[in-house]
């Protein structure tokens, strides 16, 4: 195996000087371009920025080794891009509809403590995603959720109830949540899949909002930030 072959192979150092050069020509030109698009494009991406920051790194990448290819090509394709995000972030600002169609629309996950299933097949999550993104923002249970979207960008907005308004809830700590066999009077239980609260005969019963069977015993700790 020849080492200076995998390393070296017929760079020169009059290459490697242009790399540099081109190196720092386009990150300088991806600094720019984060600029242009405003601070909303480096705090927090959405689909739409995901895939200009995508762009940007295909623009950017080969110019910066690539000896044949000349920078005015990624120059050309940079300001291409530019005013495609230029263009389609004035239009999403001037049409809803065009930004539900770029971005997505929020979704109603949690209303009044109880999982909004429609919603949750739309968001294309399952329930153990939904659970540990609401346990990180330190949310015991259901009944503590008055409502909770999930926004365009994937992250989770919560709005609790008061602490004398907490409700009974399907708790989402695995130790808390555990299917029951067997049912105690005058104690409410949580449907495991859709978080309905209800008093039970016995623990087949079927739940009234999605038809599941499965059950665990509520709790209605108050929500402490």
């Amino acid at each position: 195996m020849d080492v200076q072959q995998i390393f070296i192979h017929d760079t020169t150092w009059v290459f490697v000087a242009e790399l540099i050069i081109r190196a720092a020509l386009m990150f300088g030109m991806i600094i720019i371009f984060l600029r242009l698009t405003g601070k909303r494009g480096v705090r927090q991406l959405s689909i739409f920025e995901l895939a200009i920051i995508l762009s940007l790194g295909s623009i950017a990448g080969d110019p910066m080794f690539t000896e044949n290819l000349p920078l005015v090509h990624a120059l050309v394709v940079m300001a291409v891009v530019i005013a495609m995000y230029r263009l389609i972030t004035w239009l999403m600002m001037k049409y809803q509809a065009f930004e539900d169609l770029v971005e997505g629309k929020s979704l109603y996950i949690v209303e009044d403590g109880e999982l909004v299933l429609e919603k949750i097949k739309l968001g294309k999550m399952s329930h153990d995603e939904f659970f540990a993104e609401m346990r990180q923002q330190g949310v015991e249970h259901l009944g503590q959720v008055r409502v909770g979207l999930l926004e365009s960008d994937g992250k989770f907005s919560m709005l609790f109830f008061q602490a004398e308004a907490t409700r009974y809830g399907l708790p989402l700590f695995p130790k808390a949540c555990q299917a029951i066999h067997r049912t105690e009077p005058h104690t409410y239980y949580a449907c495991m899949y859709c978080g309905h609260v209800s008093l039970l005969e016995h623990a087949n019963v079927v739940c009234p909002r999605c038809s599941k069977q499965q059950w665990t015993q509520a709790i209605n700790t108050p929500y402490r930030a």
